[in-house]
């Protein structure tokens, strides 16, 4: 998955499909796509709300192990 867009260009993108839904020409026969695009970009930054949260927790746990020492 290295050709994933990092967390930022994900949510840029995801404002952008946004904009496009939300605008009065929306093309139909690509409205389909845009929104399939728009849950893979989703799936993609829980992704990496989760990693984030687990190694914050990692961390965390491993100060608190540091501490009691």
């Amino acid at each position: 998955m290295s050709d994933a867009p990092g967390y930022a260009d994900a949510l840029a993108e995801l404002d952008a499909i946004l904009r496009e839904l939300e605008g009065s020409d929306v093309d139909v026969d690509h409205l389909a796509d845009r929104v399939a695009r728009a849950s893979e970009l989703i799936a993609l930054c829980r992704g990496k709300i989760s990693a984030a949260q687990l190694r914050i927790e990692q961390v965390a746990a491993d100060l608190d192990g540091a501490a009691s020492d």
